[in-house]
């Protein structure tokens, strides 16, 4: 599957969509004088826009790698869908200041038979499309995708309340549209606000994929020699460019040779089973098996067990001719006071052995495993 076709095809289906949907209602509603229907048209005009950014930004996505952005240009992607949140926020804005205007001068609307048939019809289209849309861009992993997706289906919820308030006014005769435009430009601004912190805290760097994480772990843990992964971190430079670092546990009488040897080995598994690109892989040392060794571990599981919100400690080696006890401690981010409890952690290992140099580190929480 070529991802960045896969894109652009669905993206000139969403802009042929919604320049004929656009040009139907901007016609109903200015026959008809309803000011719902012709912001219904604005916003499919919009939603075309949307889907125009969405093609560009794959073009430029998919740009081989060059000096200046040696991981290539998948970022471009997030920005995308940053826009894309910021025209759906601005739509949502000037509706409501239409919708405000009609409530203070109300206009009595010229609902006929044939803009009613259209409308339904558009809720329809937009429906499959929002549908389709959403799906494609979650199976290739496209923000843009997804965000003009969740558009097209609000905008089928915007032309079903369209006929909610023709339906209001032709049996009642109560014009609620000014009223009904003004809830839903609300929804917009709610659905823009959303997807714009959506957009904005992929580009500032998120928690490490539980699935993604998990996989990493899984093929690395499949050498035998590995006892244990920790400290995976995974920088993302675009849906489909994952470049990071991990700690293995290996036996520490493993030589540099068997290790240059063994690492190669796991970043090239990595990479085919995951797509991800190992640029650094780390060593912790098997705890020692000797009376020493196994004491302070212990004690320090103790001294954790009583703790609030540690997640995890690796890392662990005690060098008694240097007189070090070194290891590292996960801590739940939800703590308020983890500085503290990791303080508290390291004071009381210290009380237990004074003799002793307590090298400890507060690791980041990054990943699920």
């Amino acid at each position: 599957m070529n991802r960045q076709k896969v894109i652009v095809r669905t993206g000139i289906i969403g802009v042929l969509a919604n320049v004929f949907l656009a040009g139907f209602k901007a016609a109903v509603g200015l026959l008809s004088g309803s000011i719902a229907v012709i912001l219904d048209a604005v916003n499919n005009l919009t939603d075309a826009l949307s889907s125009v950014i969405t093609i560009v930004s794959a073009k430029l996505a998919g740009k081989k790698p060059d000096k200046k952005h040696p991981y290539g240009h998948g970022r471009i992607e997030y920005i995308s869908a940053v826009t894309i949140s910021v025209i759906v926020l601005y739509a949502g804005i000037t509706s409501l200041v239409e919708s405000i205007k009609k409530i203070i001068e109300p206009q009595t609307p010229d609902y006929n038979t044939l803009g009613l048939i259209i409308i339904a019809v558009a809720v329809v289209v937009k429906i499959v499309l929002g549908i389709y849309v959403r799906a494609t861009g979650q199976k290739v992993n496209s923000d843009s995708l997804v965000a003009s997706g969740k558009d097209a289906l609000l905008d089928a919820v915007i032309s079903a309340s369209t006929l909610l308030a023709a339906a209001i006014f032709l049996i009642w005769g109560v014009s609620l549209e000014a009223w009904l435009a003004a809830v839903i430009s609300l929804v917009i601004i709610k659905a823009g606000i959303d997807m714009l912190r959506e957009s904005l805290s992929s580009i500032l760097g998120e928690r490490v994929e539980g699935e993604l994480a998990r996989e990493v772990r899984q093929a690395i843990l499949r050498f035998p020699e590995v006892s244990g992964v920790y400290d995976l971190i995974l920088h993302n430079y675009g849906p489909e460019n994952h470049i990071g670092s991990v700690h293995i546990e290996l036996p520490e009488a493993y030589t540099v040779k068997q290790l240059d040897k063994l690492e190669r080995r796991i970043a090239e598994k990595v990479y085919a089973e995951t797509g991800v690109a190992l640029t650094g892989i780390g060593v912790y040392a098997r705890i020692a098996d000797n009376e020493m060794s196994r004491q302070v571990f212990s004690d320090l599981r103790e001294v954790i067990s009583g703790a609030d919100s540690v997640l995890q400690t690796h890392g662990f080696a005690v060098d008694e001719d240097e007189k070090q006890i070194r290891f590292d401690v996960v801590i739940d981010y939800a703590a308020k006071n983890r500085e503290e409890i990791f303080q508290d952690i390291v004071a009381q290992m210290q009380k237990k052995y004074p003799e002793y140099n307590i090298c400890a580190i507060l690791d980041a929480d990054a990943s699920d495993f």
